[in-house]
């Protein structure tokens, strides 16, 4: 006696729907000692790209990196007695999608305050 077994398969169609990818990206790191003249040179990026209608994603906070440094209070005795020095570099992350050509000259002849530095990445 054999005993015929069938087997159902079923195709399963699924549609995915993508969001179009942006095709150029403005990737911009902005770094600072202090947070409050990073904060401001970031609203003055963000007020010039939306000026000019570009679609802006951020600021993002990137984590904060911390330099600490141990020294010796005096150079010959009491070595227990130290000083702990710190240095703080602050970082906001911020996108623009697909800039015009206005836009990214715009960005280029921004005044930024001393101490803020800026990378730029055309993705």
């Amino acid at each position: 006696m054999t005993t015929a077994t069938t087997k159902k398969t079923t195709h399963r169609t699924a549609k995915v729907v993508a969001a179009p990818e942006p095709e150029h990206k403005l990737r911009i790191r902005v770094r600072a000692y202090e947070h409050k003249v990073l904060d401001l040179s970031v609203k003055q990026i963000m007020d010039t790209a939306q000026r000019l209608d570009a679609q802006v994603v951020g600021p993002v906070p990137l984590p904060t990196e911390v330099k600490r440094w141990t020294v010796n209070r005096s150079t010959f005795v009491h070595k227990d007695a130290r000083e702990q020095f710190e240095m703080r570099i602050h970082k906001r992350l911020i996108d623009i999608l697909n800039p015009s050509q206005k836009v990214v000259e715009a960005l280029t002849n921004l005044n930024l305050p001393s101490g803020v530095t800026i990378d730029v990445k055309m993705i």
